[in-house]
């Protein structure tokens, strides 16, 4: 009997051990830190027990499973907390050679977890455990924003798709994900890693399909040329599964990268439509002109001329009578994904309303930029339209492009950017003489009539 009382503290020390082993291959996080967590737990059961106002520390050998005990006082000449400190007559007792401001081990005996105890240390465990498991994944997927990484659903709340990505767990939120996909549990789905947040509840994982960015990142993984730096994707717009436009250039002038990015028989592009949801994609060759890209952006439409204010980042667009609705397109969609692609606010005119604004003796800037918003785009009356002779009060007569159907919105922009060159001339720019900011523009309104 007496050879067989050492055999069950071996037993619990080879236990914890286990426990702690397991659960650090569980959770992927290291073994030291659920060391760790059982220590911190037995020390709030050891408080429990002696007492809270000491204090109380506890050791776990990693090796072995040796468990110590034991309560740290301070010597001090005059005791003000008597559960932590202790004078220097009470001190040499338990150490000979202690002195003022040492710190002596007072060794404890071990302690029986009694049920609310070991509910306790249970829970100050698991805690620990969850904390070390969130920090572990916020460390796998802080740098990691902008790849694509692909998992499965595992839920949908609210609209959310929440993704399973193995160590982890991602959400696409309403907003990123793409207009009238269906997805159901169990799918397999890509996606873009947006942004990793620290938050209380655990570090959230943003991901999206409607970036730009993840088209960006779909090209580079179906062309080999964008992967290799040959090719590169200088902007991207998308109007998520409906329309994009991407500005490629090729550092290699014997490759075309509108070409290249398209494929044998459109098969590189097509693998991205597919990942799309049926997305059209127009693919663009860049240009540093401007202008140039602005004619290509505006791609199927024809463009006359283009005149650009880089000081309002505004650029006006002359278009044939006959290609105003292709360059505009469905809702606005063309102009809007040009728009995007270069940074800037496009205007879109047709020749047909230059002239309309020549006969109405509007010849310069200045003239366009007296006018009200009403008196460029207010309808006419219903009863003038059905007069032979209709009446020439202003009233009457309606805007000077009132035959064009302007929203209220377009006629704004039209009238305050032929306004803007008034301020330039208040604060002409040091290099500029004083001279107005935009006589190119004038010159252009003026030979167009």
């Amino acid at each position: 009997m007496a050879s067989a009382a050492p055999a069950a503290p071996t037993a619990n020390k080879a236990e914890l051990l286990a426990i702690a082993d397991a659960v650090a291959r569980e959770k992927l996080i290291d073994k030291g830190i659920v060391i760790e967590a059982m220590e911190d737990a037995i020390q709030r059961a050891a408080r429990a027990r002696y007492g809270a106002e000491n204090d109380i520390r506890a050791k776990l050998d990693q090796e072995t499973g040796d468990l110590r005990l034991w309560r740290v006082v301070e010597v001090v000449e005059e005791v003000e907390d008597y559960f932590k400190q202790v004078d220097l007559k009470g001190a040499q007792k338990l150490q000979d050679d202690a002195k003022v401001g040492d710190f002596i081990v007072d060794p404890l005996p071990p302690i029986e977890f009694g049920r609310i105890a070991a509910q306790a240390a249970k829970q100050v465990i698991f805690q620990k455990v969850r904390d070390a498991e969130r920090e572990r994944q916020f460390e796998e997927f802080k740098d990691r924003a902008g790849e694509v990484i692909t998992g499965v659903v595992k839920r949908v709340e609210f609209g959310h798709i929440v993704v399973d990505l193995g160590r982890a767990e991602g959400v696409i939120r309403r907003d990123q994900q793409i207009p009238r996909e269906m997805v159901r549990v169990g799918d397999r789905i890509r996606s873009l890693i947006l942004r990793v947040a620290r938050e209380a509840r655990g570090p959230q994982i943003f991901l999206s399909r409607a970036h730009p960015d993840f088209m960006k990142k779909l090209f580079a993984q179906e062309v080999p040329e964008i992967y290799d730096g040959i090719i590169e994707i200088r902007a991207a717009a998308r109007d998520p599964g409906s329309r994009a436009k991407i500005g490629v250039i090729s550092h290699d002038s014997s490759i075309d990268p509108v070409g290249a990015c398209v494929g044998m028989k459109g098969s590189r592009v097509q693998a991205v439509v597919q990942e799309l949801q049926g997305e059209k994609i127009d693919i663009i060759p860049w240009s540093e002109d401007l202008a140039t890209f602005v004619v290509n952006a505006l791609q199927p439409a024809t463009v006359s001329r283009v005149v650009i204010d880089e000081e309002e980042s505004r650029i006006e667009v002359v278009v044939p009578d006959d290609q105003l609705s292709l360059a505009i397109g469905r809702r606005g969609q063309n102009v809007r994904l040009a728009s995007q692609l270069t940074s800037s606010q496009i205007d879109i005119l047709t020749e047909q309303m230059l002239v309309t604004l020549g006969k109405a003796n509007i010849r310069t800037l200045d003239d366009l930029a007296d006018l009200a918003t009403d008196e460029l785009i207010q309808k006419k009356r219903p009863e003038q339209r059905r007069q032979r002779e209709p009446s020439n009060r202003p009233e009457d007569r309606g805007g000077v492009l009132a035959e064009y159907a302007l929203t209220e919105e377009q006629g704004n922009e039209i009238i305050m950017a032929a306004r803007a060159h008034w301020f330039d001339d208040e604060e002409p720019a040091p290099d500029s003489g004083g001279e107005p900011a935009k006589p190119e523009e004038a010159a252009d309104a003026e030979s167009s009539q």
